[in-house]
């Protein structure tokens, strides 16, 4: 199991958990529009940071992106498995391709 499936399923696991012991916990309590909201604060701040070009501080930011995409997936009932499928089929697809055949 990857460090990523292993934070995923503890995330799972704090679904329940009192939110005044758990952050995780505490932001699932909050809802889906809260996650999704903490979750684009740290896009932004990965991106602040790959503008700056500060290696270390973007390696952490990105690990805040990781964490806080999977609450915000957690809140919307999507598991990693079912990204990982997704990714799996675009595998081998041009990216072209791939989003030419969606109707965005």
């Amino acid at each position: 199991m990857s460090a990523l499936e292993r934070l995923a399923a503890t995330i799972a696991a704090r679904r329940g958990a009192d939110p005044g012991s758990s952050w995780t916990a505490k932001l699932l309590a909050a809802g889906p529009e809260a996650a999704a909201k903490k979750f684009g604060e740290e896009a932004v701040e990965a991106v602040i940071e790959a503008v700056r070009g500060d290696r270390v501080r973007l390696t952490a930011e990105a690990a805040d992106v990781l964490y806080h995409l999977l609450v915000m997936l957690a809140a919307h009932d999507v598991t990693l498995a079912e990204v990982l499928a997704e990714l799996e089929r675009r595998e081998g697809v041009s990216g072209l391709a791939e989003k030419a055949s969606r109707k965005d």
